[in-house]
């Protein structure tokens, strides 16, 4: 076993190796700083995903190169499923550790909030915060879904939280499957949350190889919820159904309704279950009757209705480019010199060496000896040319620092409604409203409403801030007969379908 050698260094000239996160079988986890990034921005502190093939003993060329297509293909299907509930890829490369071990590696997002089963070990969670959680959950799995991607792990260990708690993040596509792939299916998950057709217990159990479906993932999204909302892991029904409900809640007014949800859901048979992770959630429409709604709403919205994204500062619908990772054991891989060798880190806080000045007597002798030398030896002097250079160059960055200052003024006024917004039309993207939303004339709740946003309306995006998408609406979805009838204005980024996202 060779493990990677990357403490104190930086990698792709721009992340610092802070820490190890963690190992797996052929994964080396760590926490970087990204040297680029603002120390406000979120994406300040990353995670580097790096795949060590050398971790085992058993290597051999096919096993690597299913290692290689298998890190790849998580890559695909981070960028295929991104979501505001679902952890982002931010980038890849391939590099050498500081014992020369080539390795590819992935950029994902740091989420320092911790996992839900970290967070159900300090303490019940509220039953509000717990609803709102499985929302979230829903939301980027029914996303994923929809994209043709089957997480295949879904437990509290792999749903993540940002550092306020408020957005909760789908992490761990190691294992995700594509719906259309019908290659036999391998048993992974945890035991106690994996549905009979690919939990390792239930190996053996049919000689019908199951078809794997989302209801799959219905039954590892169910016994989370049953963690999230009782606090307790739901170990008395490994690999079977939930029937029934710690005694702390069995009085409880909603207990039933949840146990038949819950039930109906860890069925051993997938087609019993729900076949949509939206069908599971409009189920699960009595219990959440307890959420009492007391915040200022900025949407009109059914009672079941589909389950609502958490967008959280930072995140962008952009994809960054695709890897196209090889076998780094190929000798004409490792002679055409495609890893960049990891250089080590400078620390921050190490200080700058001092030296003093030489004595005056040795800058006379210095001076003579320098006199005496043939003129062809002495330094040239800076040429006109190396002169107007840096001139130029210095103009160049005066004017790329004033234009950046402009824009960010504009961008502010803008964003106040003072100056209209600055926006490329080739480069705007349009959107459809995935509910009823009210038009702002600011972004944010402070105001009156000054326009309704039909559910299905397509919009155009001509400005951002923070959460908030200031847009041209192109065509409503349907007649709206609300007083106000601007056309343009801000709303809540997390009720618009982007349209590539």
């Amino acid at each position: 076993m060779r493990e990677l050698s990357l403490n104190n260094c930086r990698l792709d000239k721009r992340y610092d190796i802070r820490d190890g996160l963690g190992r797996g079988s052929y994964a080396e986890i760590f926490i970087a700083r990204d040297t680029l990034a603002s120390p406000q921005s979120p994406h300040s502190t990353v995670v580097i995903k790096a795949l060590n093939v050398f971790l085992q003993d058993d290597l051999d060329a096919d096993l690597e190169r299913t290692l290689v297509e298998n890190f790849q293909n998580e890559a695909i299907a981070l960028d295929r499923v991104r979501h505001p509930n679902i952890i982002s890829r931010i980038g890849h490369g391939t590099a050498r550790d500081l014992k020369g071990t080539v390795f590819h590696y992935l950029v994902l997002e740091y989420l320092p909030g911790g996992d839900l089963q970290n967070a159900v070990r300090k303490g019940r969670i509220p039953l509000k915060r717990s609803i709102n959680y499985i929302e979230q959950v829903c939301a980027g799995l029914a996303h994923a879904h929809s994209r043709g991607i089957i997480h295949r792990d879904i437990k509290p260990q792999n749903l993540l939280l940002t550092a306020d708690h408020e957005t909760v993040k789908i992490a761990d596509f190691g294992v995700a499957r594509i719906t259309l792939n019908e290659a036999p299916i391998t048993r992974v998950g945890t035991n106690i949350y994996a549905p009979p057709e690919h939990s390792p217990l239930s190996a053996g159990r049919s000689d019908t190889p199951a078809r794997l479906t989302p209801a799959a993932d219905v039954y590892s999204l169910a016994k989370s919820a049953y963690t999230l909302i009782t606090g307790e892991a739901p170990r008395a029904y490994a690999n079977s159904p939930v029937t029934s409900l710690p005694d702390d809640f069995r009085d409880e007014d909603w207990s039933d309704d949840l146990i038949r949800v819950l039930r109906r859901a860890t069925a051993d048979e997938p087609l019993d279950r729900q076949q949509s992770v939206d069908e599971f959630w409009n189920d699960l429409a009595v219990v959440r009757q307890i959420i009492d709604d007391g915040e200022v709403s900025t949407v009109i919205r059914p009672r079941n209705d589909q389950p609502q994204p958490h967008v959280a500062r930072g995140y962008t619908p952009i994809v960054p480019a695709q890897p196209n990772f090889e076998p780094v054991s190929d000798p004409a891989f490792r002679v055409a010199g495609r890893s960049e060798r990891m250089q080590p880190a400078i620390p921050p806080e190490r200080p700058a060496v001092f030296v003093p000045p030489p004595p005056k007597s040795d800058l006379a002798a210095a001076s003579g000896k320098a006199a005496s030398l043939p003129k062809r030896e002495l330094p040239d002097k800076p040429s006109n040319r190396g002169k107007l250079l840096r001139r130029v160059m210095t103009f160049a960055i005066f004017l790329v620092i004033f234009t950046g200052i402009l824009y960010g003024t504009h961008s502010y006024m803008s964003g106040l409604g003072i100056l209209p917004a600055i926006f490329s039309t080739g480069g705007s993207k349009m959107a459809v409203a995935s509910t009823d939303i009210f038009l702002r004339s600011t972004p944010n709740t402070d105001n009156e409403p000054i326009g309704l946003v039909t559910k299905k309306s397509k919009v155009k995006i001509v400005n951002s801030q923070n959460n908030w998408y200031q847009v041209e609406v192109v065509e409503q979805g349907r007649v709206s007969n609300f007083p106000a009838s601007a056309s343009r204005g801000w709303l809540y980024g997390k009720y618009l379908d982007i349209d590539g996202n």
